[in-house]
This record gives C-alpha cells, sequence and structure tokens, in this order.
C-alpha cells in the first residue's frame, strides 16, 4: 500500500487492521467493483464514516495499483497544500488576492479563465483556469477563532510526474507570499 496514512492510524480509527480491511475488500470482490460502490459498502458493511470510507478506498485502491497518490477515481491527477493564516476569512481572501495580484501565469502557465471569487457563509473561493487546462482552485474557511485555513488544489494535472513540481511550486509560492506580506 502506498500509505498516504499509517495502518496504525486505521487501526486506531476504525478498529481493523489494514490487513483485516485487505481481507474485507477480497471478500467483497472488491477489485471488480467502482470505487462509488466500495465506498458505499465500506460504510454500510465496515461501519465507517464516509471520510473513513473514502480513505480506506483509495488506500485500497492505490493498494492494488487501481491508482496512484494525486490521482482520482476518474483517473486525472491533482495536488493540494495548505496554509494556516491568522485572520478571518476575508483576510485570509485577502492575503491570497494581494498574492496573486498582477499575475498573468503560475509557474510559466498562462493563466487563461478567471479569476472568478466567490463567497458563502462558511467559505470563500478563488477560482483560475490554466493554459494547460488545469485549474486552481483557492479554498478558505474559518478553521478556529481569528485563524483561517486556505487551501490550493491544482486539479486535471496531466500526470503524476506534475503532482511533485506542483507540490514543490505552490509551497514555495505560499512561502514566498509569507514572507512579503500578511492577512
Amino acid at each position: 500500500m502506498v500509505q498516504a496514512i499509517s495502518h496504525e492510524a486505521i487501526a486506531n480509527a476504525t478498529g481493523k487492521s489494514w490487513d483485516e480491511w485487505l481481507a474485507f475488500y477480497e471478500q467483497m470482490g472488491a477489485e471488480s467493483v467502482s470505487h462509488k460502490e466500495i465506498a458505499k459498502r465500506t460504510v454500510e458493511e465496515g461501519g465507517v464514516s464516509g471520510w473513513w470510507a473514502q480513505t480506506l478506498t483509495v488506500a485500497y485502491e492505490q493498494h492494488i495499483g487501481r491508482r496512484v497518490p494525486g490521482q482520482d477515481c476518474d483517473g486525472e491527477y491533482s495536488v493540494s497544500v495548505s496554509k494556516t493564516l491568522a485572520g478571518d476569512m476575508d483576510a485570509a481572501l485577502q492575503w491570497w488576492l494581494n498574492a496573486v495580484e498582477g499575475l498573468e501565469a503560475f509557474s510559466s502557465i498562462a493563466i487563461t479563465s478567471g479569476p472568478a471569487v466567490n463567497k458563502t457563509d462558511n467559505w470563500r473561493y478563488w477560482r483560475a483556469d490554466l493554459a494547460d487546462g488545469s485549474r486552481v482552485n483557492v479554498n478558505i474557511y474559518e478553521k478556529a477563532a481569528r485563524k483561517s485555513s486556505l487551501g490550493i488544489q491544482h486539479e486535471k494535472l496531466e500526470s503524476a510526474d506534475q503532482i511533485e513540481h506542483w507540490r514543490a511550486y505552490w509551497k514555495q509560492f505560499i512561502a514566498g507570499a509569507s514572507s512579503r506580506s500578511k492577512p
């Protein structure tokens, strides 16, 4: 298994070892079942929450070679990085807007659509499409009093090879923006 999450964490959270989950999936015949059906049956028959069902299903699919880290169930690749910022969601959104002000590209890939900014009671969003067909989504929510989480999700990547490039790029981008401004 490619361990995005440890076997110990799985056992502690679910009450079953990874080997027990593998036996569960083997008995289910999960190798020939869709992601959606595996997750559904993991909730119904495995007795775990939806979040754990998704986590276990992804781990199982990686274990059998159906997907690699960063690949979704439709075969597309994405990567996410996040940062906790002082301030409310609006302050975190302003921090991001300041960081991207005037930019026309990320890692030399032109922004072709957007950016679009949306707000709900519980979230702030920033979205842009890039010339290579990928999409950058920034999702902000209130993590705690006077703290917000800003997550960058870069989706529709062309290959698994791009995951580490973009992970490093976004971590460096956030670090550079942090050193230039505070929310």
